[in-house]
């Protein structure tokens, strides 16, 4: 029963990442294509973490700490990138 669920995760978090990637491409206003990289992020760290539960080891979930906190700052400087035009004052 659990190996149906971790599927199911798998299949609904990996369209995520699709339709995301979508909507980067195809995004009308940056603030679109920011939000779509912003749920990339989540739904990786999702994926991470199901992926961790498959196998039965800890270390996804250290990676997907680390993958929370690079997706937090590179959203962070994608927006001040896009509101000023410089990253650093």
């Amino acid at each position: 029963m659990i190996a149906m669920a971790l599927s199911f995760g798998f299949a609904c978090f990996g369209l995520g990442v699709l339709l995301c990637v979508y909507r980067i491409a195809k995004g009308p206003t940056a603030a679109d294509r920011i939000l779509a990289l912003d749920t990339i992020v989540i739904n990786v760290i999702a994926l991470l973490i199901l992926y961790g539960m498959h196998k039965g080891t800890a270390i996804y979930y250290e990676a997907s700490m680390l993958v929370a906190m690079v997706g937090f700052v590179s959203t962070v400087a994608y927006c001040r990138f896009v509101l000023r035009g410089d990253i650093i004052e």
